[in-house]
């Protein structure tokens, strides 16, 4: 290990937070946590790389909470508490890696001390930039949400909005995104561009709601890549089928003045980077579910049900069915 390494994991260490289960974190072969008793340990794995997940223009300090931020979406998915994370990056060799080191801190450490989580270790190297994350949580036994327990006759759920981030990268031109038809509003604060962007930039994982629908929710997925392909992750692993009313899926005042119909409609149901929670629940914990949420701070509406088959279909106002250019974004696809 050169000097060069030695200093940058100096520059983490020193600004890594402190939680009272880590034994021994930053700067031996591996950390030791001690996890409360009775706890499930949940653990999620994330890579970020330049050109695939963040263009070549991106601030470092947003590169920084986005590679947290989609880590804790997963955590708040099964319902979990977040605790600690380890840090891999893969950095090119320049002169100013020290200063984005620690730009890239204030934005991974800023969310992660919203939540409590302790940066623990991880590994530094040279090569192009890439970042991974490992979060690990905790949940009671028996209390995760999984993706294999939607019955039909569920109502399907989501928090927040669709489509913003897809529509950013409409907007910055990126495929395949940019067939979409997307405005670019400026002056008005509510539906000004740098909203979508901003959505792009820092997602905010829901991990307060995720841990308040435990007990309440039958089964939930992370919006990553796209509301139609993520629910398809949940109708496959239940064995049963989904319909989605368009009309119905939440917009924010930034979407709805840069996009109408179809296109808005692809960038929300297949677009991804939502890093919103999609559940299942039984119609009888409706109000309950509400309740929950309001708690949470996190907004959430019904967008469909559950129903006897395979596979996810979407409906159109009108009542038509609507096929999507794409369901989803897809890493290997040609």
């Amino acid at each position: 290990m050169s000097a060069a390494e030695f200093d940058l994991i100096a520059r983490i260490r020193a600004r890594a937070g402190v939680r009272d289960d880590v034994a021994l974190g930053i700067g031996d072969d591996a950390a030791l946590l001690q996890p409360p008793p009775g706890r499930q340990l949940v653990v999620a794995t994330d890579t970020l790389n330049r050109g695939v997940h963040f263009g070549e223009g991106a601030a470092a300090a947003d590169i920084g909470w986005k590679s947290l931020a989609v880590n804790l979406s997963d955590l708040a998915a099964m319902g979990a508490e977040p605790a600690w994370c380890t840090l891999s990056l893969s950095l090119p060799t320049q002169a100013d890696n020290a200063a984005f080191v620690d730009a890239f801190l204030d934005g991974f450490l800023d969310l992660a001390a919203q939540h409590r989580v302790a940066l623990v270790g991880g590994d530094t190297t040279r090569g192009p930039l890439s970042v991974c994350v490992t979060v690990l949580g905790l949940v009671a036994p028996g209390a995760a949400l999984r993706r294999d327990a939607a019955q039909p006759g569920d109502e399907i759920w989501v928090t927040g909005t669709l489509g913003d981030a897809a529509a950013a990268l409409a907007l910055d031109g990126i495929a395949p995104y940019r067939e979409q038809a997307v405005r670019r509003c400026a002056g008005d604060p509510a539906t000004d561009a740098a909203r979508l962007h901003e959505r792009l930039a820092r997602p905010t994982p829901r991990v307060a709601a995720g841990r308040s629908l435990a007990g309440l929710a039958s089964a939930g997925i992370d919006v990553s890549d796209g509301l139609l392909a993520d629910l398809g992750h949940v109708c496959a692993a239940s064995q049963v089928a989904a319909r989605i009313e368009l009309a119905l899926l939440p917009v924010s005042p930034a979407l709805a003045a840069a996009a109408e119909g179809a296109a808005r409609w692809q960038l929300q149901a297949a677009g991804g980077d939502d890093y919103e929670l999609c559940f299942t629940a039984v119609p009888e914990r409706r109000t309950a579910i509400e309740r929950a949420l309001a708690e949470a701070a996190v907004p959430g509406c019904r967008i469909g049900r559950i129903e006897a088959g395979r596979g996810v279909r979407a409906f159109a106002p009108d009542g038509t069915p609507w096929r999507p250019a794409r369901t989803g974004y897809e890493h290997f696809a040609g």
